[in-house]
């Protein structure tokens, strides 16, 4: 039903917790495709004795490459992105579906709804904890008390696990690599979708994972990825995420012809913020004064 793509990195008991979550709690069967970054801690000899379709590189290439990579060897038209520190919860497959299915295009961004020991004030992740590792992990708590907290389906946007059509995952070009290896991809990912003309941006409340938490990303040096996206857009990310998501809670779903975020317009934060990067880090100044709005995409149509 799904190709799912999962990056790892030297996490091998994560992974394990990982894909077995998914094989034990998933209704359909879907294709499994990991990256190995490295792998050396066992996680190499791990996919090929449960004969999980697997890519690798000798050193950690980040989640751009990686993920872009297995989404060109994912063999179903919809997948799914997600981390090896998730548990998937019981339901997950089958509240996607329904997502899927509750939509007249495939122009749309799905997203789970995530459990967290610690939620950092964040309120579209719910606060539970069953454990800080797989080690720890509390299963028979988990799977008493995933579903809790009662909320549904919201619109808007939040990280993985990330549900997207490979059709547009190859339009908008995917991850961007200049963002690697991975800071704030997501969000250049996001509005990249909403210039291509995506209004569907679906947070499923029945899709759960259990997240450990940044197992990764606390290893490496993080890459400049606000200021590489305010240079890119014009824009900051909070701006983005205030003016532009919400729009999809009116009733015109953010698309009157007098909705002034049916493109990215730069904002005077965001052209303030590229004067001060230009002058500290020596970006070139061209085109800050003049910048132009990218337009959106708007509906899109196909013939028989």
């Amino acid at each position: 039903m799904f190709s799912i793509v999962i990056p790892s990195w030297n996490n091998l008991a994560y992974l394990k917790l990982c894909v077995e979550s998914l094989k034990k709690h998933s209704r359909f069967e879907h294709e499994i495709l990991v990256h190995l970054n490295d792998g050396s801690d066992g996680s190499l000899e791990w996919v090929k004795s449960q004969g999980i379709k697997y890519t690798q590189s000798a050193r950690n290439v980040g989640v751009c490459l990686s993920v872009n990579h297995l989404m060109a060897q994912a063999r179903h038209d919809w997948v799914l992105y997600m981390n090896d520190d998730m548990v998937a919860a019981p339901g997950w497959d089958t509240a996607f579906v329904e997502a899927v299915e509750s939509v007249d295009t495939d122009l749309a961004l799905f997203f789970g709804t995530l459990i967290q020991p610690e939620n950092g004030g964040n309120d579209i992740i719910i606060k539970q904890n069953f454990g800080e590792s797989p080690a720890t992990f509390d299963e028979v708590k988990f799977l008493q008390q995933y579903v809790a907290d009662g909320r549904g389906d919201k619109e808007g946007a939040a990280s993985q696990p990330t549900l997207v059509h490979k059709k547009w995952w190859s339009m908008v070009g995917g991850y961007s690599l200049e963002f690697s290896p991975g800071m704030s991809s997501d969000d250049d990912l996001l509005i990249k979708f909403w210039v291509a003309g995506c209004r569907n941006f679906r947070i499923v409340g029945l899709s759960r994972f259990y997240h450990f938490g940044c197992k990764s990303t606390g290893r490496i040096k993080h890459n400049p990825g606000g200021r590489i996206f305010v240079m890119k857009w014009g824009v900051t990310q909070i701006e983005f995420h205030r003016l532009y998501l919400p729009s999809l809670r009116k009733t015109n779903g953010g698309n009157a012809a007098n909705n002034p975020h049916n493109c990215v317009r730069g904002s005077l934060l965001g052209k303030l913020r590229r004067v001060g990067y230009a002058l500290r880090y020596n970006y070139p100044l061209q085109g800050i004064e003049a910048w132009d709005p990218v337009p959106g995409c708007g509906e899109w149509s196909q013939g028989n």
